[in-house]
């Protein structure tokens, strides 16, 4: 569950949302006038954190389809303009 909390009060309560993070797995959006800059996330392990990339690279690559422009077509698309 995501939770939002301004910067002053998460710099001024973190050790209980640290731990609130622990015990729950909770996850908080830290915003600066109203508009997110950051998250605060439980950590997750390099093995978790490699197989979430390596599934990531697979739908990317998934996604790609036979007849799209390579990068490089990309490119000179868009010196173009």
């Amino acid at each position: 569950m995501k939770k939002s909390i301004g910067a002053f009060e998460a710099k001024t309560h973190l050790s209980q949302i640290l731990e609130d993070i622990d015990q729950t797995g909770a996850e908080y959006c830290v915003t600066k006038r109203g508009r997110p800059v950051a998250m605060i996330v439980p950590f997750r392990g390099q093995d978790e954190t490699r197989g979430s990339l390596l599934e990531w690279s697979k739908r990317i690559r998934s996604a790609a389809k036979a007849g799209s422009p390579s990068v490089h077509e990309l490119i000179d698309e868009g010196r173009r303009f």
